[in-house]
């Protein structure tokens, strides 16, 4: 039997959120934008999503233009794993407080050390 696709659930306010917060690549805290991660994590029960659609708002992370462009130049897999940064448990965790902006730079910062030290 096939799964009827559900609509994606928006949050704007959530997106403002993500949006005020420092790039999780390079730390610019300028031009922020909201990537959306569209590989999947079936240990989450989260499937890949496609061209036309995009996952929900909960699955994004800040990030500057310059490095959002760059995940779209290549497997969002390969970015990510190059990264050393694991986008869906990050965003997850930045979805978890949504609002706090001192708990979302912890996050951002937590997940960039982590990088660093691997």
């Amino acid at each position: 039997m096939l799964r009827q696709r559900q609509p994606r659930k928006h949050d704007n306010g959530h997106l403002d959120f993500i949006r005020s917060l420092p790039c999780l690549i390079c730390g610019n805290n300028i031009e922020t934008e909201a990537c959306h991660i569209k590989m999947a994590d079936l240990s989450i029960g989260k499937i890949a999503t496609g061209i036309a659609h995009k996952p929900d708002d909960k699955y994004t992370v800040p990030m500057c233009g310059n490095c959002h462009r760059g995940q779209h130049s290549k497997s969002e897999r390969a970015f990510w794993i190059e990264s050393r940064i694991d986008p869906i448990k990050t965003a997850l965790a930045l979805f978890s407080i949504s609002g706090d902006y001192e708990a979302g730079i912890q996050i951002v910062t937590a997940a960039t050390n982590y990088r660093n030290l691997t």
